[in-house]
């Protein structure tokens, strides 16, 4: 078995799971609860905090904990709007993005909100010209992913905050799912980040939103002030502390796994450039744990199931877009319908061998003879 679709999902870390064992196991109180119990998993909860929004740069009274990157999605971008929609309805995003963030936003344009979408350049990032012309003074929400989870662009975050910054009342949101514990992230500069345990080694289920504290949302869901007033619902101590846990883990990794997975990602591209019909459609300075790739002529669903019957797990999209669809992404640096609609995007990780990468190329040169 070989699998390559690490941006999709990642496998839990052996010590991920002893910790969100042992705590679970360890304190049964609710950590808000007054007694001793509660306060003990209370002291537990903010050791997790702490350490959370030290490895991002960020204050532990900015950490939310959310079911996944999804809800932190919905609830920065709903938030932002409920709370300040008195200072205008302008929002601007990226066709970049992933479906929790074109998703809630499309809801919005439902409700009146205008929506523009930045263009983006043939190596996936932000025109920031474009962008410094779309800015208004009833923008108040800027939404743009760190690197986007299908081609793997990694964007000028800085530089896209100074123009935002220029404004008042316009707050710049970043879904940094595929970015945290695979390449240096900050909560500088920011106003609003997400992310989610699964993708770097964690346990399904428990998401971030880091929020400037001076900043106001509109809750999702209402009821108890849990951790936050901003997001009710008792606070799930173990799976926090498993997420922290993970996250240490991964940062603390992060410069070697980075090095590994760059020469896994440069012998693709190598091999990949002696094939005529391939398009690369990552960057070279993109993230090296996605690799995404057009095959003129190929149906590349045909080609993910060929490659599933020999035990090879790759994507052909984020595993959220519907099937049978074209790559936004890949479209939006192409535009070129055909290739977006035949992408294979190949995700790496430290877990990936030399052997797997050998095993796949052997495989997918003779399942690309059988399908032309």
């Amino acid at each position: 078995m070989i699998y390559l679709d690490y941006a999709a999902n990642t496998p839990t870390d052996k010590e991920v799971l002893d910790t969100f064992y042992d705590v679970s196991l360890k304190y049964i109180g609710n950590p808000n609860s007054p007694h001793q119990l509660g306060i003990n998993a209370k002291i537990r909860l903010d050791e997790s905090t702490k350490q959370i929004a030290a490895l991002l740069n960020a204050k532990e009274n900015e950490v939310i904990y959310t079911s996944g990157a999804s809800e932190s999605n919905n609830m920065a971008i709903k938030g932002i709007a409920g709370c300040y929609k008195r200072y205008g309805k302008h929002i601007i995003t990226t066709y970049l993005e992933h479906a929790s963030v074109t998703g809630p936003i499309t809801a919005l344009q439902n409700e009146g909100y205008e929506v523009d979408f930045v263009n983006i350049d043939e190596n996936g990032q932000v025109d920031l010209e474009h962008l410094k012309e779309l800015m208004r003074d009833d923008t108040i929400l800027v939404s743009i992913c760190y690197v986007d989870s299908e081609i793997g662009t990694i964007q000028p975050i800085d530089e896209i905050s100074k123009i935002v910054k220029s404004y008042s009342h316009v707050f710049l949101h970043v879904d940094a799912t595929q970015a945290v514990g695979k390449i240096p992230v900050s909560f500088d500069n920011i106003d609003l980040l997400t992310c989610s345990g699964h993708k770097f080694y964690g346990i399904n289920g428990c998401g971030i939103l880091l929020k400037r504290e001076s900043i106001m949302l509109e809750p999702l869901i209402h009821g108890g002030i849990s951790t936050t007033s901003f997001r009710s619902g008792t606070p799930m101590l173990a799976l926090s502390a498993a997420t922290e846990k993970a996250m240490t883990l991964s940062i603390n990794q992060l410069d070697e796994r980075f090095d590994y997975v760059s020469g896994l990602n440069k012998k693709l591209r190598n091999a990949f450039l002696q094939l005529k019909d391939i398009r690369l459609n990552t960057p070279e300075n993109g993230s090296p744990y996605i690799l995404n790739i057009s095959i003129k002529g190929v149906n590349t669903n045909q080609l993910q199931n060929a490659l599933n019957e020999d035990e090879i797990y790759v994507a052909t999209k984020s595993a959220c877009c519907a099937p049978n669809t074209v790559s936004r992404p890949v479209y939006a640096i192409t535009k070129d319908r055909k290739l977006a609609l035949s992408t294979l995007r190949i995700s790496l990780s430290h877990l990936t061998s030399e052997e797997d990468i050998d095993t796949f190329l052997e495989c997918f040169h003779r399942q690309l003879n059988l399908k032309k």
